[in-house]
C-alpha cells in the first residue's frame, strides 16, 4: 500500500497518488487533487481515504444503481391491454371489460400513482369508493388491478407486488328458473307468437346455449340425423368468438328441439335464426322475443335469456344428472359453476343417505383384524 503527494507548480495544492491491492488480488490506483493545503495535511488525507477505501471495498466504488423509472397506472394500463390482454387472445367481451374496469374504476382514483406505490390504504379507498356497487363488481375491480400488478411484476416493470388484494365476500345468488310446467306455457305461448321463438325458447332451455350462442348457431351446426347440435361460436356486439369456456362442445337435442329445428328450415341464410328481412337476429332481437314470450305466458316479463340456460341446468339436477354430465352439456368452465345447481338434485341426496343403510361389512374388511397387526 502506498501513498505519495506531489506539489502542483507554484501552488500549495498537491496531488495524492493511492495504490495498493485489493484482497482479490486485483490492483487499484487513484490520483486526486487533495482537498486540503499543505504536504502533511494532503498525506493525511491520503493515508486516511486509503484506509477508508479497504474498509468499504471495491462496492463502495460501483456508481449506483440508475434508479427504474416505474409507470404510473395510467401509463401502463396500454401495456396491460394491448401485451397481455389481447396477446394472450382473451374474448372481445373480456378485453372491453377491462378497459371499462379501467376507464371508470381504476383510473379515476389511481391513474397518476405510480404502480409500485399503490399501497394497502389506497385498495382499502377504492372499496370504499365502491360501496354503491354489489359486491361481484367490486370484486371484478379489484381482480383486473391485481392481474395488472402481477403483470407488471411478471414483466419486471416493478419489482414486487406492492400491496395485498383481498376479495369480498360474495353471498351466491338464488339461481331464477322456471318449473317444467312453466316451461311448458312458454313454449307453448311462444308458438302463438311466431315459430322461431319456439326454437329460440328451446335452444336455450332443451340444450342450455346462452344468447351469443344462440345468434351465432348456423344450419351446419345442426345435425338432424344425428340429433346433434355442435356449439362452436359465440356472437358478442357483432363480433363472433369462442364460447365463454373457450371450446366447443356437441349436445344432444331433445324430441322437441329436434321438432322444431327441422320445422325451422330455411334458405334466407346460414344461421338458424333470422328476422323478417333475412339478416341474422341479435341480441335486441332476442330480448324482445323473450319479452313478448314471457308476457303472452302470464310469465314476469323479462327480455334475459338465461333464465332459459338456469332451466335447462335446473331441471336435468332435478331429475338426477350426475354433475360432471351438466357441467359438459351446458359447457361450464370448471365444475364449481355446476354445482350451484346441484342441491336441486333429489338423487344425490337420497343416493348419499343409502349409503347408511348399506350393511355388507366392506368397510370393516379394511380395518387390523387384531390390535398391534400392521
Amino acid at each position: 500500500m502506498t501513498v505519495k503527494i506531489r506539489q502542483y507548480k507554484k501552488t500549495d495544492m498537491h496531488e495524492v497518488d493511492i495504490t495498493f491491492r485489493w484482497p482479490d488480488g486485483s490492483s487499484f490506483r487513484e490520483r486526486r487533487r487533495s482537498p486540503v493545503t499543505g504536504k502533511v495535511a494532503s498525506m493525511r488525507w491520503g493515508q486516511a481515504r486509503e484506509a477508508d477505501l479497504l474498509r468499504k471495498g471495491k462496492a463502495a466504488l460501483e456508481p449506483p444503481a440508475k434508479k427504474k423509472e416505474v409507470p404510473t397506472l395510467a401509463e401502463f394500463q396500454e401495456r396491460f391491454i394491448d401485451g397481455y390482454a389481447k396477446a394472450n387472445r382473451q374474448k372481445a367481451s373480456t378485453i372491453h371489460s377491462k378497459k371499462g374496469i379501467l376507464r371508470l374504476h381504476l383510473i379515476p382514483p389511481l391513474g397518476s400513482t405510480v404502480l409500485d406505490a399503490i399501497s394497502n390504504e389506497d385498495v382499502q379507498s377504492l372499496k370504499a369508493g365502491l360501496a354503491m356497487h354489489k359486491p361481484k363488481t367490486v370484486n371484478g375491480v379489484l381482480t383486473v388491478l391485481s392481474k395488472l400488478l402481477h403483470v407488471a411484476v411478471d414483466w419486471g416493470v416493478i419489482d414486487r407486488m406492492p400491496c395485498t388484494i383481498k376479495l369480498l365476500r360474495v353471498v351466491t345468488p338464488e339461481m331464477k328458473f322456471y318449473e317444467e310446467e312453466q316451461k311448458a306455457r312458454l313454449v307453448e305461448a311462444a308458438g302463438r307468437i311466431d315459430h322461431r321463438i319456439v326454437v329460440m325458447v328451446l335452444l336455450g332451455a332443451d340444450a342450455g346455449l346462452r344468447c351469443g350462442e344462440i345468434i351465432s348457431l348456423r344450419q351446419s351446426d345442426v345435425d338432424l340425423r344425428r340429433k346433434q347440435i355442435h356449439v362452436q361460436l359465440s356472437t358478442w356486439q357483432g363480433i363472433e368468438d369462442a364460447p365463454k369456456s373457450g371450446k366447443g362442445r356437441i349436445i344432444p337435442m331433445s324430441a322437441a328441439l329436434s321438432e322444431a329445428l327441422e320445422k325451422n328450415r330455411h334458405l334466407r341464410g346460414d344461421r338458424v335464426l333470422h328476422q323478417d328481412d333475412g339478416r341474422p337476429v341479435d341480441a335486441n332481437v332476442l330480448q324482445n322475443w323473450m319479452e313478448q314470450a314471457t308476457r303472452r305466458a302470464g310469465l314476469a316479463p323479462t327480455g334475459s335469456l338465461h333464465i332459459l340456460r338456469h332451466t335447462f341446468c335446473s331441471i336435468l339436477a332435478m331429475k338426477g344428472a350426475p354433475a360432471k354430465a351438466i357441467q359438459e352439456l351446458a359447457g361450464h368452465g370448471t365444475l364449481t359453476m355446476t354445482m350451484r345447481y346441484m342441491h336441486l338434485s333429489p338423487s344425490a341426496r337420497e343416493n348419499a343417505i343409502r349409503l347408511l343403510d348399506d350393511s355388507s361389512g366392506d368397510i370393516l374388511e379394511t380395518l387390523p383384524s387384531k390390535i398391534g397387526s400392521a
